[in-house]
């Protein structure tokens, strides 16, 4: 069997301006980062990207990458809107299609299945229809004669996720609460690329976990990289949290002070960035608490 492993700029290699490309992970949980970082030291533009949306379309918003966001939401969770995200959408940076979250889900599944729709309840009666005039309707062809939204597929040329572990085959596992449908956008896309915070030999995957939680298989699987804290700074549980100081850091700093900070480097340059602001704010929490207690 192939041995798939590769690093996150040989992935980005295999792009091309104008595709549609799919970013796993939920919000600001278990994004693939490191794989939208090294994205962002490429030429790489033109993008619709499809995404429960966080940082990874914050960032790529910022820079001026994406021509289209097709997305439930955009947030960092603790900070409910994404403010890059905001601010690139309020200069009309790109074109939005803004669908309910269960509509979302049921367009991965239709791309999965190679279906060109699905039939949905979700939508009807709401200004999802209003906001997005290209959305059709279907009516059942049973007694019922139900009404339906027709979600389109949400078909891929290419797809990131992050996993907890994979093989060097191309299989994934997630180790976390929750699946936040990786194996969906996996599924969904042409080639899916998966980074992970270790990879493993393929008998380990089915001893640190049971075998429910291998989540991604490897014949839906291009390429894998392993970049250990590659999330970051989202969560990625049980391996971290979500760096919530770091967060809020990036939220209210301005877009190229950041990028030149934090980006402007490969991603061992990023991780050593990130350390040295952490001992900054650490030293400057320390220094206040001193004050304070000498007041």
């Amino acid at each position: 069997m192939a041995d798939k492993t590769m690093t996150a700029d040989e992935v980005v290699s295999r792009l091309e301006s104008g595709m549609t490309l799919g970013i796993g992970g939920w919000g600001s949980r278990r994004k693939p980062m490191a794989l939208v970082r090294a994205l962002l030291r490429s030429d790489v533009t033109d993008l619709t990207v499809v995404s429960y949306g966080g940082p990874d379309v914050g960032m790529l918003a910022a820079a001026g990458r994406i021509r289209k966001l097709v997305a439930a939401f955009t947030t960092l969770d603790s900070i409910p809107l994404e403010p890059h995200y905001r601010a690139a959408r309020e200069r009309g940076a790109f074109e939005l299609t803004e669908v309910d979250e269960a509509m979302f889900m049921w367009g991965l599944h239709a791309a999965a299945n190679r279906l060109p729709f699905i039939p949905v309840r979700a939508g009807v009666g709401s200004d999802v229809m209003r906001v997005n005039p290209g959305l059709r309707t279907v009516r059942s062809p049973y007694e019922d004669g139900e009404t339906l939204v027709a979600m389109p597929a949400l078909r891929m040329d290419a797809a990131f996720v992050h996993l907890n572990r994979a093989d060097r085959l191309g299989n994934g596992q997630y180790l976390g609460p929750d699946p936040y449908f990786d194996d969906l956008f996996c599924e969904a896309a042409d080639r899916a690329y998966v980074s992970c915070e270790r990879i493993v030999d393929t008998a380990e995957l089915t001893k640190e976990a049971a075998p429910q939680t291998l989540l991604v298989g490897r014949h839906t699987v291009a390429g894998v990289v392993e970049a250990p804290n590659g999330a970051h700074f989202t969560s990625c549980a049980p391996d971290h949290g979500r760096d919530e100081a770091f967060q809020k850091h990036y939220a209210s700093t301005p877009w190229p002070e950041f990028a030149e900070r934090f980006l402007a480097g490969g991603e061992q340059d990023y991780q050593r960035a990130v350390l040295t602001w952490r001992k900054e704010h650490e030293d400057k929490r320390e220094d206040e608490r001193e004050g304070k207690e000498g007041a």
